[in-house]
């Protein structure tokens, strides 16, 4: 059998692109965008309805594969309207793409608010951010070096 091409051309995950970061579009999916010239974040898009009852989560298909280069992470974070508004955050955030990871985007959504929100298809639902990493490799000692902060954490530094 032979597969019929596409007639727009298509970038494949992994594949560098020249301009930018590949990423391929799956059945649904809705190209990462920033809404304006000095945004950070590029919008995430629902690839299917979704319901969200108060107190709940769901794990929503966003239908994008990303190839992010080495050196980087991909950051999945909340839109700050939803967290206001509607009182709707990334679970995990800020969610981790890992440069080795080419599966779809999903972004955990959950409803802290009191009424049923309703996600529809194309619907922003969190952005992501592209930031460098660093990886240092990793020196086990007996002790480490002494600070005046010392082992003081969770608020030990005022308020």
């Amino acid at each position: 059998m032979s597969k019929k091409k596409s007639s727009t051309p298509r970038s494949r995950v992994g594949q560098k692109s020249g301009q930018g970061i590949a990423f391929e579009l799956l059945p649904g999916g809705t190209v990462p965008s920033r809404q304006t010239a000095g945004a950070v974040g590029y919008d995430l898009c629902a690839a299917e309805p979704v319901r969200i009852r108060p107190g709940e989560q769901h794990i929503i298909p966003t239908g994008v594969r990303i190839a992010i280069p080495e050196g980087f992470e991909g950051q999945v974070r909340s839109r700050s309207g939803l967290a206001a508004n509607n009182q709707v955050f990334v679970l995990n955030s800020p969610g981790t793409i890992d440069p080795d990871y080419r599966g779809e985007i999903k972004v955990i959504l959950r409803n802290e608010g009191r009424v049923v929100f309703v996600v529809k298809r194309h619907d922003r639902i969190a952005q992501l951010v592209i930031s460098p990493v660093a990886t240092p490799k990793l020196v086990q000692v007996e002790d480490l070096d002494k600070t005046a902060r010392g082992a003081g954490g969770l608020g030990s530094t005022g308020k």
